[in-house]
């Protein structure tokens, strides 16, 4: 489904990534850990078309489709779905106005304006948002929890091919991460061959979420993969017990 080919990638001059390749197969998913400043938020960036970094060379290909070739909204219509760290507020913007100009352009679909508000209902019920939501502006004067949350209802309402959720668990408390894990998990009952890719700093939100496959990048280069148990024995040694 995705694969990533000896990727490298670049912020300006400055080599961020170097020589990583991965595989993310329909239906499974992944942990992507690693210290802080390791690359795992570029890599995310670098999928989905961020302008400041440069992909410097190897290939990121979703299903057959070359995704540097594509610009951010290509990338978006083939599948690819990102829940960035830090939504940004747009002043201005009405959270139902974006929704469905976004809906629209990834299906090509111009769903009736009623209908598609039941469509919003449901999916903000499934991660507590209150339906007065729709009337606010996107992200202005929401709470962290309240952004991630929307993020996980837009994944509810785009169905992606592969979602990569950025530090999707900071923030949260209990309660929230529990209601975000069960959405997620939704999801991927309705769609089994979603492929959910976690980028996360702790092991918090895997207790609710097992993935199939834990990948550990250090300082832009993929050091270590495996099972689920690579993620509790960062829990238990840190990150300096694997020898990184």
């Amino acid at each position: 489904m995705l694969y990533l080919k000896n990727v490298s990638i670049a912020l300006d001059t400055k080599p961020i990534i170097d020589t990583l390749s991965l595989s993310f197969s329909a239906g499974t998913v992944h942990a992507l850990m690693g210290p802080n400043g390791s690359g795992k938020s570029t890599l995310a960036a670098t999928l989905m078309g961020h302008p400041a970094y440069t992909l410097t060379s190897g290939q990121l290909l979703l299903d057959t489709s070359d995704l540097s070739a594509l610009p951010v909204e290509k990338r978006a219509r083939a599948g690819l779905f990102l829940a960035a760290q830090y939504p940004q507020e747009v002043p201005g913007v009405q959270v139902f106005t974006f929704l469905k100009e976004a809906h629209r352009m990834l299906t090509g679909q111009d769903i009736a304006v009623s209908a598609f508000k039941e469509l919003v209902y449901a999916a903000f019920d499934r991660v507590n948002l209150d339906h007065s939501f729709v009337y606010r502006n996107l992200h202005e004067g929401f709470s962290g929890g309240e952004k991630k949350r929307l993020e996980i209802a837009q994944l509810l309402l785009f169905s992606p091919k592969v979602a990569l959720l950025d530090e999707i668990d900071s923030g949260l408390d209990v309660d929230a991460l529990k209601l975000v894990a069960q959405a997620l998990q939704y999801a991927k009952s309705v769609n089994p061959d979603l492929v959910l890719i976690l980028i996360t700093h702790y092991n918090r939100i895997l207790e609710y979420i097992v993935p199939d496959y834990v990948h550990v990048i250090s300082c832009g280069r993929l050091v270590a993969s495996g099972s689920h148990e690579l993620a509790h024995t960062i829990e238990q040694r840190g990150y300096n017990g694997l020898s990184l």
